[in-house]
């Protein structure tokens, strides 16, 4: 039903030449509209440089740009920079935009209906002061609608204020930037980065219980979760969840680059040096925040004799669906190593096997595979803390230095 309303609304405003607004710039408050009401929050900041207009789409600490926006009359329209998908929207009367948020899947579009007010820089009102503070660490209990699976994360919040910001971390990455208030006992928190689409809400018991916990995530997906506060929760070591099936392994891959070219990790360019494979896909939100890293990483210490390789497992096998998708991953963050598409998809059980069996089932992406200069398989490294972990992101490169020192003695 919201659907049918925001596409009449669409035509409605396109067909419309006497009611004209501006798309204001400044700040915008955003609405996913769940069916079941557990409508998805989050903030943009508009511009307009001479006609060239642009968003950043803001969660906690991250300002990310979106600089595909295009006005035609009333219709506009913004591409995100990656993870395939665009907003289709109408301008209204009263300055707002309505229209749909669209993901390009692998074999099917899915969208929900969407709309932005403009001048609005909250992310959620609150009605109440908090009563509780959420500060710490949350070992979280996750449990499907139809009660068959479950899994774990660790909650990380600091509260100033009734304003909350913090992520999830798990064995395979995080949550990345999530952004929210306590209002009265009530915990909100949200994210949207083009992929990632979350809400979740809970009641807050006192400062050390989460109860009534609810995962809104994407367009239909919802999970139930409670959590107890817990300094000393731990996740599963990284280097444990995958592994090499033999000691001193050597890996024995080719794959074609954007260009079709085949790329093999015997290749003279690779010998002698150490080198770090990326399992990766441009799907993958948590990729994105390790190559942005190690793309700059590369720039400053390729000389050293060092060399990267990233391996992408896209949702499509369609090798020229890929290269499009790869292409802008590469460009959004000038990698200027090699690149290479695999032609198997991350939800294929097989992917390990046909793509590097020499090591146990991938469990994760991204995945960090650190060869030593003989090509023996030193460390598998599965998930990423990116920038949004905070102190974890920080002890991530501190650890990945003192490898990679070792790695170039």
């Amino acid at each position: 039903m919201k659907k049918l309303m925001i596409a009449a609304m669409i035509g409605l405003a396109a067909c419309s030449a006497e009611k004209k607004a501006t798309l204001a710039t400044g700040p915008w408050q955003a609405h996913l509209l769940r069916e079941d009401g557990g409508d998805i929050v989050f903030n943009f900041d508009l511009a307009d440089s001479s006609g060239k207009k642009s968003i950043h789409i803001i969660n906690a600490g991250e300002r990310m740009l979106v600089d595909d926006v295009r006005q035609e009359g009333d219709s506009v329209f913004i591409r995100m920079p990656f993870f395939d998908s665009e907003f289709k929207t109408a301008l209204q009367p009263d300055g707002s935009l309505q229209g749909l948020w669209i993901r390009h899947l692998a074999d099917k579009d899915v969208s929900i209906a969407f709309k932005a007010i403009p001048g609005i820089a909250d992310r959620f009102l609150t009605a109440s002061p908090s009563k509780h503070n959420v500060s710490g660490r949350w070992p979280t209990y996750f449990t499907s609608a139809d009660g068959k699976d479950t899994s774990f994360a660790i909650g990380e919040f600091a509260q100033n204020g009734s304003e909350v910001t913090g992520t999830y971390l798990t064995t395979t990455g995080d949550y990345r930037y999530l952004q929210g208030v306590v209002d009265g006992d009530t915990l909100k928190l949200s994210t949207f980065d083009g992929s990632h689409a979350y809400l979740f809400t809970a009641k807050v018991e006192n400062d050390s219980t989460l109860s009534s916990g609810v995962f809104f995530a994407g367009i239909t997906n919802k999970e139930q979760f409670t959590a107890k506060k817990d300094s000393s929760a731990k996740l599963q070591d990284a280097t444990t969840i995958a592994t090499v099936k033999e000691t001193g392994a050597t890996l024995d891959f080719s794959f074609p680059d954007v260009n079709g070219q085949k790329v093999s990790i015997k290749d003279e360019r690779f010998k002698n040096k150490a080198v770090i494979i990326q399992i990766s896909g441009s799907w993958c939100p948590n990729c994105m925040d390790e190559t942005a890293y190690l793309s700059d990483w590369y720039k400053q210490n390729k000389d050293r004799g060092v060399e990267i390789i990233m391996l992408c497992y896209e949702r499509t096998t369609d090798f020229d669906k890929s290269k499009s998708a790869v292409q802008s991953f590469i460009k959004r963050f000038d990698v200027t190593y090699p690149v290479l598409i695999t032609g198997v998809t991350p939800s294929d059980p097989q992917k390990t096997e046909k793509t590097l069996p020499q090591l146990t089932a991938l469990k994760g992406f991204p995945t960090t595979i650190y060869l030593d200069k003989t090509g023996k398989v030193k460390e598998v490294h599965t998930g990423f803390n990116g920038p949004g972990t905070g102190e974890h992101y920080e002890t991530y490169k501190k650890e990945f230095n003192h490898l990679m020192d070792g790695l170039l003695q």
